[in-house]
């Protein structure tokens, strides 16, 4: 009955990932069979412990990330766990050896947002590697199926990956970021005073960042890659989106890439893909 209860676990995993983000289950459709259960499993744990810094506002949100932390390694010490989501991502940690490191690493950027409102440099590089950077070393940990060699090789692009992300979710997020959380993460900016000189040096930096990542997606296996391309697409769209909109309608607006633009991106990334283009 063990697999049973881990099969539906991965369901619930998954069911979590379906709801929150149609963008991100695209992408993982597109992968190989064997990959989706756990990048599922990776998401459903992110995505839960994103919700207690961002959504239980009437609650003790430090005791439940404590909580959480404490749960989450009491799972991979025992190989079990009554919560469905701990469950399934502790199988993953196991199979595809996921280090400890990067877990902490999540939780300690998670643990930030609690805390910080306002970011310098350092505290910036900490929450970028540790909401963003691991989350694309975990899934590199899935993809490269315990390939040593494979993994340091790209461990890099899929850091600069999850940075470029990261960066453009601060710049499309920018005004509720401010007004609902109270939250500015780009070092030294002013959202009240933000101007089109500082966005195009941010806009800089994040194309650097899609450049380095970029390397990286040509060279993993050709059963995921699709699906890794299909999101460096949309977030290229929506990256030149924003690049279009002025600093102060980006303080106003969010940006959005249009549903009937994210279906022609898959058809035309399919297409490259079955033409061996990326």
């Amino acid at each position: 009955m063990i697999k049973l209860y881990d099969k539906s676990c991965e369901e619930c995993s998954k069911l979590i990932t379906n709801k929150y983000s149609t963008s991100f289950s695209l992408g993982i459709k597109m992968f190989e069979p064997q990959y989706r259960p756990p990048i599922y499993n990776i998401y459903g744990f992110v995505r839960f412990a994103d919700e207690i810094v961002d959504t239980f506002h009437n609650h003790d949100k430090k005791l439940l990330l404590d909580e959480f932390r404490k749960d989450t390694h009491e799972a991979i010490k025992q190989e079990l766990s009554l919560n469905p989501v701990l469950h399934s991502f502790q199988k993953t940690v196991h199979e595809y050896g996921i280090d400890t490191e990067l877990i902490d690493a999540f939780l300690d950027s998670m643990e930030m947002d609690l805390e910080k409102t306002d970011y310098e440099w350092q505290a910036y590089n900490k929450y970028i590697y540790g909401s963003a950077e691991v989350v694309g070393l975990m899934c590199l940990k899935i993809f490269t199926e315990n390939d040593v060699e494979m993994y340091d090789t790209l461990k890099e692009s899929a850091r600069k990956l999850g940075s470029a992300f990261q960066k453009i979710n601060f710049l499309r997020d920018i005004k509720s970021d401010y007004e609902e959380r109270g939250r500015t993460y780009f070092p030294g900016l002013d959202y009240l005073q933000f101007n089109n000189m500082e966005k195009q040096e941010i806009e800089a930096d994040i194309s650097k960042d899609f450049a380095a990542g970029y390397v990286g997606i040509t060279k993993l296996p050709k059963g995921c890659r699709l699906g890794v391309y299909l999101a460096y697409k949309y977030y290229i769209n929506l990256f030149n989106k924003i690049k279009k909109t002025s600093a102060s309608t980006l303080a106003e607006e969010r940006v959005r890439v249009p549903d009937g633009k994210k279906f022609y991106l898959l058809c035309s990334s399919a297409v490259r893909n079955r033409l061996n283009m990326i």
